[in-house]
């Protein structure tokens, strides 16, 4: 009998992946996983574009609104918690879908991560420089260190740039070099498929869903989560820039135009990402009845193999 499939559709943010996950699910008679790392939290629907619950009504969805923002949850975490749900699914259904802009919980679950080494001594040193000078030093520093890693990750996440500068300080070499190349054996095949745009698109679609974002009450849920503002959960596009028009710093139109920006800046370092991964068959955005028929057809090749 062949290994269940696990399906990962990756690709930038306002692409489309949410309706296209839905059509895979009910084309393939699956489930879906999310890998979005802040589709997690209870309190953070609208800034993270989660899904509608009429969405959610038309096919089951995993891994979303189970976390509140007070929770400390690492990739480590959601891999360990996702290969346990896996492990039990595929005894009932042979396909599930796993779709998200967060790269790093996607590789979690098809590859694993090594056992990275840490040194608190190293850690306590870069939370002071954090506390005293910000976030500025850490990421200039992650990008002499490490350029390759600087480029694709959420380098507005101090809690991240400070594990990537820990694992570089306390080993010696790059963040990148030590992330698992080879990958865990799995109990599952992995079938990869993306949406892209041409650039312009994307940024267009960007800019329309920050002002649908504002429009469905974003202002009023930063609002609601601003006093709990230093949790991680909270470094996040769309939150930061609101929290700083809040503390004065900026005015609200600036504050927008900023989320609009920064979300632009992570979309490009997503794609930057998932290039690098030439196992992924893309598809344009509007091209999901394609995409199905592409899979079906590896579908076919891998149960004749």
């Amino acid at each position: 009998m062949s290994r269940p499939l696990l399906i990962v559709l990756a690709g930038p943010t306002a692409i489309g992946k949410t309706a296209a996950a839905i059509r895979l699910a009910q084309h393939f008679d699956a489930e879906i996983v999310s890998a979005d790392s802040r589709q997690f939290y209870k309190e953070l629907s609208i800034g993270t574009a989660k899904q509608t619950p009429e969405e959610r009504a038309q096919a089951v969805h995993h891994f979303v609104d189970f976390l509140s923002i007070e929770d400390e949850y690492s990739a480590g975490d959601f891999e360990r918690d996702v290969i346990e749900f896996l492990d039990q699914y595929f005894k009932e259904k042979s396909v599930a879908i796993l779709t998200g802009g967060s790269g790093l919980y996607i590789k979690a679950i098809t590859k694993g991560f090594d056992e990275l080494p840490s040194d608190l001594l190293i850690r306590a040193s870069l939370i002071k420089k954090f506390e005293e000078k910000g976030i500025e030093p850490l990421q200039e520093e992650l990008k002499a260190l490490d350029p390759e890693h600087y480029a694709a990750m959420d380098i507005h996440n101090p809690q991240r740039l400070m594990r990537a500068l820990e694992v570089c300080k306390a080993s010696g070499q790059k963040y990148s070099d030590l992330r698992l190349t080879a990958g865990k054996e799995r109990a599952f095949d992995v079938l990869y498929v993306g949406l892209t745009a041409e650039r312009e698109v994307i940024y267009d679609r960007i800019n329309q869903r920050v002002d649908l974002m504002m429009e469905a009450g974003l202002e009023a849920e930063a609002k609601a989560v601003f006093p709990q503002r230093d949790r991680n959960a909270l470094n996040t596009v769309g939150y930061k820039e609101l929290f700083q028009y809040f503390d004065g710093e900026l005015d609200k139109e600036t504050a927008v135009e900023k989320i609009k920006q920064h979300t632009r800046n992570f979309a490009k370092r997503q794609m930057t990402w998932f290039r690098k991964n030439t196992d992924i068959q893309w598809f344009d955005f509007r091209a999901s009845e394609e995409m199905i028929s592409w899979i079906e057809d590896a579908i076919t090749k891998r149960q004749e193999a």
